[in-house]
C-alpha cells in the first residue's frame, strides 16, 4: 500500500471526507458508489464496478431480477 500522507478525522456520524485531488486522481465523482473491504486492520475503498454474479465479467452487465448478469450468462440462462 502507498501512503498519501493525508490524514482525516471521522466525524460524529462516522463520515470522512476524501480530498478533491485524491478523488480526481482516482476518478471518483459525486454520487459514485464505493465498495468497502477489510483486510486485517485496514479499510480499503474501491470504486464500485458491477460484475456478473456467475462469471465475474464486468463488460455488458445488465440487472436481471435484482442481480447483475452479463449478456453471455443471460443467454445461457434463457436456454
Amino acid at each position: 500500500m502507498k501512503s498519501t500522507g493525508i490524514v482525516r478525522k471521522v466525524d460524529e456520524l462516522g463520515r470522512i471526507v476524501l480530498p478533491m485531488e485524491l478523488r480526481r486522481t482516482l476518478g471518483v465523482d459525486t454520487k459514485d458508489a464505493l465498495e468497502i473491504y477489510v483486510e486485517g486492520e485496514s479499510i480499503i475503498l474501491k470504486k464500485y464496478a458491477p460484475c456478473c454474479i456467475f462469471c465475474g465479467e464486468g463488460n455488458d452487465v445488465t440487472v436481471f431480477k435484482d442481480k447483475n448478469v452479463c449478456a453471455k450468462c443471460k443467454k445461457e440462462l434463457s436456454k
